[in-house]
């Protein structure tokens, strides 16, 4: 070969593919974000906020602690000694886009991606419940452990076991479709 025809380096192509990837992880988050943001007050806000996500808490509250006797009442968990109020952005939204803009990027096929969507709704929704109910509780006790909780470890645990249900779903992927496992 001629030395000075330019070679391309080795790493270039597959660092391309990383950032185009990257990048389009960040457009559907940031779509799936501004769709959220767009049914605000709609019914699909308050089938996710006030049915699935405060209503179904505050039954897993009544089951712990009946005498609790908390309510659902819209976004709120009202009870006797304090509640709690499931603002926007805490509804575990940002986990559930974030799994899903990660499984529309990577490579897999249609069923795997479909089926860790599925998976992914459900491991996500059962994170944040016991999140919202830890939380409820630890607003009735301590106000530093709820601000703790609610500030920085919930929401770094949410982001860290989802991307750990994402690592585990690749290697399922991986190894359903008789490819190797990623690093």
């Amino acid at each position: 070969m001629d030395s000075s025809t330019p070679q391309a380096h080795p790493t270039s192509r597959p660092l391309r593919g990383l950032l185009l990837r990257a990048l389009a992880f960040v457009l559907v988050f940031m779509a799936l974000q501004a769709g959220w943001e767009a049914a605000r007050g709609s019914w699909i806000e308050r089938l996710w906020v006030h049915q699935l996500t405060v209503s179904s808490a505050t039954l897993v509250i009544n089951q712990l602690t009946p005498e609790v006797n908390a309510v659902a009442k819209g976004t709120r968990i009202t009870a006797p000694g304090g509640g709690l109020n499931v603002l926007f952005g805490c509804e575990g939204t940002d986990a559930v886009f974030l799994l899903t803009a990660a499984l529309m990027v990577f490579p897999m096929s249609m069923r795997a991606r479909l089926t860790g969507l599925l998976a992914g709704l459900v491991w996500v929704f059962v994170l944040n419940q016991l999140r919202i109910v830890a939380l409820f509780y630890a607003f009735r006790a301590d106000a530093g452990l709820f601000d703790l909780l609610h500030t920085a470890a919930a929401p770094l645990l949410m982001v860290v076991l989802t991307g750990l249900f994402f690592h585990l779903w690749l290697v399922h992927a991986g190894s359903r479709n008789g490819s190797a496992a990623p690093a």
